[in-house]
């Protein structure tokens, strides 16, 4: 199951920096699986291009990510805020949790 978490839109002015001249939302969604009675935590990243003719749709998941659902919120909104792209989901999760094990010497 997928919850909605947040949207948000890329700034014009950051589009306009690499010469996009279109609308691109994000939309970030809360995964839920559940394997042997524990619930495991996942992200969606879904990138709508709003071009001329028709949107151009963009996804990508990331399942069983934690089962820390507090860690997963505060995932999601590092990167709604970051403006994480859909292709870029599974570098910022490996990033995030490399960060962690060293701060913490796991």
């Amino acid at each position: 199951m997928k919850k909605f978490y947040g949207g948000t839109y890329i700034s014009k002015e950051e589009l306009e920096e690499n010469k996009i001249y279109h609308p691109i939302r994000l939309e970030y969604y809360k995964v839920e699986s559940e394997k042997n009675n524990k619930l495991f935590y996942g992200i969606e990243i879904v990138k709508t291009q709003y071009k001329e003719k028709q949107p151009d749709v963009e996804s990508n998941v990331l399942k069983d990510i934690t089962t820390d659902e507090n860690e997963i919120i505060d995932l999601l909104e590092k990167f709604k805020n970051g403006t994480v792209m859909p292709d870029n989901l599974e570098e910022m999760v490996e990033e995030t949790f490399e960060s962690k094990r060293e701060l913490y010497k796991i």
